[in-house]
């Protein structure tokens, strides 16, 4: 009998700057294909968590594996930083502001990782860019420099650069928080595209609507801790925690 490992798995992850501890104590599994969607108020650990995943914060304690091999493995020097970016090749992560390369055009910006990283010939990395960038609804955008694009466009170019180095799984922390409202939809309507497919993705987001809407589980952070996880539906419209409740109250009234 063959038994499925989680694509993510954190065990007992802890964070502490100075004094403040920010993790303390999160468990978590993601199985392949799974969508789960982090809620929670400003200061929770949301961003923190999804950040020590792919080791851009480093946990003061506890483990965090991808697919069966662990992330923060205890290694020092070269052999980590070797270990490290081959992780990383594995993980997308789309960041509240989009980290583009101004230089560069869209294309450009695109194949340089798996150009680079991967080693991958320009030709079969171009003809990647197109796929992509076809998937986003940006293939006429192709040859434009950032400069050019909207805030929404830029986040969908920003979504198809991590697309291109083909992971395991999507990290999106905030992704439509720094865009004006008119601009989410079209963001989110990639990431909904991603859930259709399958694919596996940690969704930090302040939109309750569009979490109900994607994730397969809900989970709500306060004070550094899970304090409840479960269906959407049971989050949103049930939470068995008088803290969620608040929250969502006075969030929705919001």
């Amino acid at each position: 009998m063959t038994v499925r490992r989680p694509m993510v798995e954190v065990k007992g992850a802890r964070k502490a700057y100075g004094p403040l501890e920010v993790l303390k104590g999160i468990d978590l599994s993601v199985d392949r294909g799974q969508i789960v969607a982090i809620i929670g108020p400003s200061g929770s650990g949301k961003s923190t968590l999804l950040r020590s995943i792919n080791h851009l914060e480093t946990l003061n304690g506890g483990e965090v594996w991808l697919d069966g091999v662990q992330v923060n493995q205890p290694l020092s020097g070269r052999a980590f930083e070797h270990h490290i970016n081959a992780v990383r090749q594995q993980m997308g992560m789309v960041f509240q502001h989009f980290n583009l390369f101004p230089h560069l055009t869209v294309l450009e910006n695109i194949i340089m990782g798996p150009v680079i990283l991967k080693g991958m010939p320009k030709a079969k990395a171009r003809e990647l860019a197109h796929e992509l960038l076809s998937k986003v609804g940006l293939a006429e955008k192709i040859d434009t420099y950032p400069s050019r694009l909207s805030g929404g466009q830029k986040q969908r170019v920003a979504i198809a650069r991590a697309l291109a180095m083909q992971p395991k799984v999507m990290l999106f922390d905030e992704a439509t928080s720094a865009l004006d409202p008119e601009l989410v939809d079209e963001v989110n309507a990639v990431m909904k595209q991603l859930a259709a497919e399958h694919m596996t993705m940690l969704i930090v987001t302040h939109e309750m609507r569009f979490a109900g809407e994607v994730a397969d589980r809900v989970l709500f952070m306060d004070g550094g801790v899970v304090v409840e996880e479960g269906p959407p539906d049971e989050i949103f419209r049930a939470p068995q925690q008088e803290r969620t409740r608040t929250f969502l109250r006075k969030y929705l009234a919001g």
